[in-house]
């Protein structure tokens, strides 16, 4: 028998995790996939150490997946293998505290997200998390039990190296997307891997398990290339007279970081870079040769992020910034500049933000106080130069017909995602109840 166990992300777009269990008969081996934060929660943004704060605090907070469920089978159950479908905080964030439940577990993901996760344990203050990580290649198939095998497929997606994880199983495949879109013309220059997911459809896909975030949108989402062509349409045209240029995104968002980098060097400005999280991400990503930080600088620590927006500041004409804080996080960059504290924003500069307003309530409210604080101060704001990196209704009725899965179990999303998804597969011939299952945190989906 294979159980679906659907920890945390089914109630809410955030914390995500999820288990495969197999059984037939004897003891449960069971595969995790993803161990998320959810970032509102705690009022955090990307630049805050989460290590800082003890499983206790943030369980109490509701920030990481509760997954007692995991421990109920005592001896009768084993965790084989931890999985990782990309390096989101809202699927890595979380190891540091859950990792330690599963001592010597080994941790599996593509080698950015590897790194991505040992960097966010390195800090780890109230566990040693002793879990070994292996980074693994897309096509390889790892087995991590008698009974089971993990492969990773490459899909695209906000970050470089996502994955959907395959369990594999004697009565078939578990399919895991992770967040991903169809995206063909990716500037970094990945692919999806239609072939294989071809071919495990061919081989028989016992289960599907789906993001659901974007499933409502009856479209098909756009290439990061076309996020590509509105930055530099708006950039990039003659007659320009911006002073001080600043753009906000995500600081794992590589594709786009790179855009902003060759943009500066067209206008013979150069990029820097403010934040600890900006710093972290491109580090990790110089070294695997994933960006080209040609004429680029980070910063990262409090006295030199101070020093370099001084710096800036007295010459915006030859600088384009690249801050924190586009929902308008507290502490963030942007939301400390807005304040007035480390550059003194105003009418001479402009601000650009490269990234969608996630749409939950915490996040709305602080997105509208720091789009005040800017109007008041008479900054100039682009909004919306951004494309999504989640899969919309065409793309997952794509994936669906690609793997023809017996069964399906909408995943990462609240529950009016999640029965958008069951929407969608009801359309392509499945029936709720039956081979289509709407869960929610802290249950158990049971495949015969």
């Amino acid at each position: 028998m294979i159980k679906i166990y659907t920890i945390s992300g089914y109630e809410e777009v955030g914390k995500n995790m999820t288990a495969v269990g197999y059984s037939d008969g004897g003891r449960e081996e069971v595969v995790i996939i993803d161990m998320g934060i959810m970032l509102d929660r705690v009022l955090i943004h990307e630049d805050t150490n989460i290590q800082k704060f003890s499983d206790k605090e943030l369980q109490r907070l509701g920030a990481i997946p509760d997954d007692r469920i995991l421990w109920k089978g005592g001896k009768n159950r084993k965790v084989v293998a931890i999985t990782l479908t990309h390096g989101h905080l809202d699927h890595i964030g979380a190891i540091g505290k859950l990792g330690p439940h599963y001592p010597d577990v080994p941790i599996y993901g593509t080698p950015y997200t590897v790194k991505l996760a040992k960097s966010e344990v390195k800090s780890e203050e109230y566990f040693e998390v002793k879990n070994p990580m292996y980074e693994t290649e897309y096509g390889e198939i790892v087995q991590v039990s008698e009974n089971l095998a993990i492969e990773f497929v490459r899909s695209t997606h906000s970050i470089p190296q996502a994955s959907m994880v395959v369990v594999h199983t004697p009565e078939g495949a578990v399919v895991h997307t992770g967040d991903f879109k169809f995206d063909n013309n990716s500037p970094l220059g990945e692919r999806p891997d239609y072939k294989r997911l071809k071919e495990l459809g061919k081989e028989g896909v016992k289960v599907l398990i789906a993001e659901s975030t974007r499933v409502a949108e009856p479209t098909k989402t756009p290439s990061e290339r076309v996020a590509q062509m509105l930055l530099e349409d708006f950039f990039l045209y003659e007659g320009r007279e911006e002073v001080g240029l600043i753009a906000t995104t995500f600081a794992s968002h590589i594709a786009r970081l790179q855009e902003l980098i060759w943009i500066a060097n067209e206008m013979g400005r150069q990029a820097v870079f403010v934040g600890r999280s900006l710093a972290k991400y491109t580090g990790i990503a110089k070294q695997l040769g994933l960006i080209k930080m040609k004429g680029a600088r980070a910063v990262r620590s409090p006295n030199a992020v101070r020093k370099v927006l001084k710096e800036v500041s007295q010459a915006r004409e030859n600088y384009l910034l690249i801050v924190t804080g586009h929902q308008g996080e507290p502490g963030a960059v942007l939301t400390r500049m807005a304040d007035g504290e480390l550059y003194d924003i105003g009418e001479r500069d402009t601000v650009v933000f490269s990234a969608g307003t996630i749409p939950n309530p915490i996040n709305l409210a602080q997105r509208y106080k720091l789009e005040t604080k800017l109007r008041m101060k008479g900054v100039r704001m682009i909004k919306d130069m951004h494309v999504s990196g989640h899969a919309s209704r065409e793309d997952h009725r794509y994936l669906v017909r690609m793997l023809n899965p017996e069964n399906i179990v909408p995943a990462h999303g609240d529950f009016r995602m999640l029965t958008h998804y069951a929407e969608l597969a009801e359309e392509e011939g499945y029936l709720i109840g039956k081979d289509v299952f709407v869960s929610r945190n802290g249950h158990v989906v049971k495949i015969g």
